[in-house]
Order: structure tokens, then C-alpha cells, then sequence
């Protein structure tokens, strides 16, 4: 068995390569709120990024709690909780950013070496006891302490994830059929909808320990619904644990809430317990011997990317798009070849206001070029097309107008979407996909009532995806305004004709290119996927007809 790919796990085809100027090094796992992946900041320092599932990111009052909790979160320093640096509440999807803890859960240790000793539950119960105090000192309670949000640092716990679960409770997604936090690990006034306060985390913390006491949950195991029944009619079966730390289970697991140990007290009783090796700092080497050698934490993927990233320079048109995507930056041989391409286009420029300058004085000396000119301008149009991020220009020529005026036309056109040979985008609001209906970029209305487009809508049991038999499809994480060049670079090499849409959600850009070179931006307005049955995708779509040139 090798830890480092037990912890760390390889991207998959639905994971984002970035998220939010971080780029993702592994996945290190999933829950009930969403994925969690591996990133590093700027300066190369680990973080674990947890991206919130499209479910509950579709619901606007998670959001709102989702902001409120983050934002008090952001204020919990303990040298015992994993400190929360970056979030986005509004980003599509929500995320938020911690210090990343190089050590197995509490979980992932009792599994691989059994129950732990006295003295590192001891160190275990003291260690979250003050976590909880500087989460409790900031007015937020846990709600979803359990073996899992604790993970196990050479030198003590972290308690992990604390406060994120009241922004989930109430959502929608509790109503399909997941419950937001663990019945083994609830207090009694939590599973019968009471009042939810610190000392519901006392009680969660003695679960927590009594499973690392005992290797299982002291309540037993089984139906979540059952196990609900025990904690809240049943008394804690205390017998089953260790006989010195029965007094202290005793407060921590009281019925009544106003009965249980504070954290304060909990500190205070296990210091005494453990005596000088308290005073004399011994937990590291308790906690080396139960984690076991430090497993190598992937190194960054590339160059670190700004976490927040300088606002762009505003040019004529993007250099290379790729590189707001995190993709590698062009040789030295195009940056060379760039320049030059840049040189002849200012020379380009200096001819042109000579000649300007030349016709202006020219239509001073001669009022009939003046009215040529006024016609001639009155004849050039500018279209817009519809477009995921925004409109997308292109310039035209009225029929009148000679050559060079059309020459002219095209040197002003390129404002940063395209290039002058750009075919001109087509705007299609509203698009629908679902079990009957499907996309095909070649028709001139390419949402079909029928399942022979292209581009098709499946749900099943393992979720919803986009999927088709030869056209390359490829979410843009993170992306807005994605255009035609960034489309064209992303399915260059592209080879998925399948995405899952785990990770999408209202906002969310899908480029997408058939076999006839015609390149497609699905922008998603609305997902419905909680009852695969009826479950539909509603979206704005362009498309650019015979795009997929090199």
C-alpha cells in the first residue's frame, strides 16, 4: 500500500484543472458539501480548496448562509483548527480555501492501527477542546464535528471544516435525501431539531473520542434513523470505554446540555491526567507514533499561480487567452515571432495616420470629399451577435464601398473578441436539453426536438452529463466571457465526448466542437437535476460556423 496515493488521487476527466488562480495538484477527497483538491499559494505554501457541490450552489439560501458562515470563519485563529485563507461565497461554484494539514484523519487512523491509547485520547480530546474554543470565541458552533473533520498533524489534531455545515442545513439537498452532518456523531437536541449550541459540540466531541477509544461509534452502527433513536433515548454506554476517562465521557456526553463539560474544562482535566509529559510538551511524539512517517506532499503543479490575480491590461486583443486557463506560456520562438507580428502591425499603424492625416487636410481644401466621406461612413455598420460572456463584434462593409474602404474597415475591427476572418458568432438564448431533445452546431436552429444533434442531455443513476457520439466537449472552470480563441485552444487537443455535470451550475461554460470544424460557448442558465427523471439544462448558446481553424 503507498500512502501518498491513498491521500492523494489523480484528477479526474469532471475535476477543474483550476479554481480561481488555483491550480489543483490532487484530489484528496468528497463529502457532503463537495470536493476537496489540493492547490498551493503563490508562494508554494499547501492548501486544501473544497468546492461546494452544484446542488446546493443552485440554492440562493445556501449561498446567503454559505457567505454569512465564511466570513465568520475567516475570523477563527487556533493553533488547533485549520486556518481558513481564501473563499469565494458568490463564485460558480462557491469555494473556499484552508491551510492544508499533512496527516491522515482520525478516521483514517483508528482504520489503519485501531483504537488509540489512553494518552493519545487524552492529547486527542484536549487538543479539539481548544480548537473549539477559539471556533466557540467567534460565535460559531461545528454542527459536523465527527472523526473525519479531525486530521492528525505531527504535532497535534486540527479540527477542520468548522461552521460550513449551518450553511448547508435547510437547503434543498437535505430534502433529497443526504443529511447535512453524521447521526452517529450528533447530540440529542440535534437529532430532534432543538437548539443547537456549543455544547452540542462538547457532546460531538466525546462521540469523537469515544471512537477513537473504542475503534467505532459508541452508539453502534446501522440505519442513520436508528442510530438517532439510541442517542437520544439511550444512555451513553460508558462501560465499553477506558476506566480513567469514564468521568470525563460523563460530562462531555450528559443528556441535558447545560450539564456538559465547557472546552475550558476539558483542557484543564486532560492536562492534569497527563501530568509532566503536559508541561513537558510529549504530544509530538505521541502523535508521530500513531501517524507514522510524513507522506511527500505533491509539489506545485507548474509555476504557482497568483492567488489573486493583477487586473488585466486592457490590449487589442488577448495575447494568448491560455494563459488566464493556467496553460503553459508560448516559446521563445512565438514570443519572437509575436513581436515581430506586433512591429509590422505598429508600422501598420503609423502608415495609416499618415494617410488619415493626408485625407483630413484633403477634405478641408475640397467640400466635395467631405461629402464623400460622410456617405462613405454613413454605409459601414457594426453587428453584434449574442455570446456566453457578452456580445461578440464583427464589422461589416455596406455594398457601396470600395476595396479600400473595406480594407480600412477591417484594420479598425479588432477590438480584443476576434480576429476581421473570424466568422461572425450566432446567438441562440434559451437553449434546452433534456431527455428528448438534443444540440447540433451545423443547423441553423441547433436545439432539435429529437435525440440526432450532436451534442445530447443523459441522466442516470450516477448522474447527469453531457455527452455525444463525435463532438469534443470541455468545461471552462472558472471562465466567463470564455471566447472563441480560448474555445478554440481548450478543444485543440481535446479528446472528452462525455462531462459529467458534477461540477457545473447556473454560470457555467461548456465549449464544444462537431466534426465540421463548428465551434460552440453553452452557457448554463438554469440546472435541474435533482429528479433525474424530468431533469433538464436551459442555456445560452453561440455558435461559429467553420471556426476550428489552426
Amino acid at each position: 500500500m503507498n500512502p501518498a496515493t491513498d491521500v492523494f488521487q489523480p484528477l479526474q476527466a469532471d475535476d477543474p484543472p483550476v479554481v480561481a488562480g488555483y491550480r489543483l495538484a490532487a484530489r484528496l477527497g468528497a463529502g457532503g458539501m463537495g470536493r476537496v483538491y489540493l492547490s498551493h499559494t503563490r508562494g508554494g505554501r499547501p492548501v486544501a480548496i473544497k468546492v461546494v457541490r452544484p446542488e446546493l450552489a443552485d440554492d440562493p439560501d445556501f449561498r446567503r448562509r454559505f457567505c454569512r458562515e465564511v466570513k465568520a470563519a475567516r475570523r477563527v485563529r487556533g493553533a488547533y483548527t485549520a486556518e481558513l485563507i481564501d473563499a469565494d461565497p458568490d463564485g460558480v461554484p462557491p469555494w473556499l480555501a484552508t491551510l492544508y494539514v499533512p496527516g491522515p484523519s482520525l478516521t483514517e487512523a483508528v482504520t489503519r492501527s485501531g483504537p488509540l491509547p489512553v494518552p493519545a485520547v487524552l492529547w486527542l480530546m484536549a487538543g479539539v477542546a481548544e480548537a473549539l474554543q477559539a471556533i466557540h470565541a467567534e460565535g460559531v458552533v461545528h454542527r459536523d464535528l465527527k472523526p473525519s473533520n479531525v486530521l492528525l498533524a505531527a504535532d497535534g489534531p486540527r479540527v477542520i471544516d468548522f461552521g460550513i455545515a449551518l450553511a448547508a442545513d435547510g437547503t434543498s439537498y437535505t430534502a433529497t435525501g443526504s443529511t447535512i452532518g453524521t447521526p452517529a456523531f450528533m447530540a440529542p437536541e440535534q437529532a430532534t431539531g432543538g437548539e443547537v449550541t456549543a455544547a452540542t459540540d462538547v457532546f460531538a466531541l466525546g462521540q469523537t473520542a469515544a471512537f477513537a477509544a473504542l475503534g467505532r461509534p459508541l452508539y453502534g452502527e446501522g440505519p442513520g434513523v436508528n442510530v438517532l433513536y439510541r442517542i437520544v433515548h439511550s444512555a451513553p454506554g460508558l462501560a465499553l470505554l477506558p476506566e480513567p476517562l469514564r468521568p470525563l465521557f460523563a460530562r462531555c456526553l450528559a443528556a441535558d446540555p447545560a450539564e456538559r463539560a465547557t472546552p475550558a474544562e476539558i483542557v484543564e482535566w486532560c492536562r492534569q491526567r497527563l501530568g509532566a509529559d503536559a508541561d513537558a510538551g510529549g504530544g509530538p511524539a505521541v502523535w508521530r507514533e500513531i501517524t507514522g512517517p510524513e507522506v511527500a506532499v505533491p509539489a506545485p503543479v507548474s509555476e504557482p499561480t497568483p492567488v489573486h490575480p493583477q487586473p488585466p491590461v486592457p490590449a487589442p486583443t488577448p495575447a494568448y487567452p491560455q494563459a488566464r486557463h493556467g496553460w503553459p506560456q508560448p516559446a521563445p520562438e512565438q514570443r519572437r515571432t509575436r513581436r515581430r507580428r506586433a512591429a509590422l502591425i505598429s508600422a501598420a499603424g503609423v502608415v495609416g495616420g499618415a494617410l488619415l492625416v493626408g485625407l483630413l487636410a484633403w477634405q478641408v481644401m475640397d467640400p466635395k470629399g467631405r461629402s464623400a466621406a460622410r456617405g462613405a461612413a454613413a454605409a459601414s455598420t457594426a453587428s453584434t451577435a449574442f455570446g456566453g460572456g457578452g456580445p461578440a463584434r464583427s464589422s461589416a462593409s455596406s455594398p457601396g464601398s470600395s476595396s479600400d474602404a473595406s480594407g480600412a474597415s477591417e484594420q479598425g475591427a479588432g477590438d480584443g473578441a476576434a480576429s476581421p476572418r473570424d466568422p461572425r458568432p450566432e446567438g441562440f438564448p434559451q437553449v434546452r436539453l433534456d431527455a428528448t431533445t438534443s444540440l447540433s452546431l451545423t443547423d441553423e436552429e441547433p436545439g432539435r426536438d429529437d435525440r440526432k444533434g450532436d451534442i445530447r442531455f443523459d441522466c442516470r443513476a450516477s448522474g447527469c452529463e453531457l455527452t455525444s457520439d463525435s463532438a469534443v466537449l470541455m468545461q471552462m472552470m472558472g471562465a466567463h466571457g470564455t471566447t472563441l480563441d480560448e474555445c478554440r485552444l481548450m478543444l485543440r487537443s481535446g479528446t472528452y465526448h462525455r462531462w459529467t455535470l458534477a461540477a457545473a451550475a447556473a454560470g457555467s461554460e461548456f465549449c464544444m466542437k462537431d466534426t465540421e470544424g463548428n465551434i460552440g460557448l453553452y452557457v448554463i442558465q438554469v440546472k435541474s437535476t435533482a429528479l433525474p427523471d424530468v431533469a433538464f439544462l436551459t442555456g445560452d448558446l453561440t455558435v461559429w460556423r467553420d471556426a476550428a481553424r489552426s
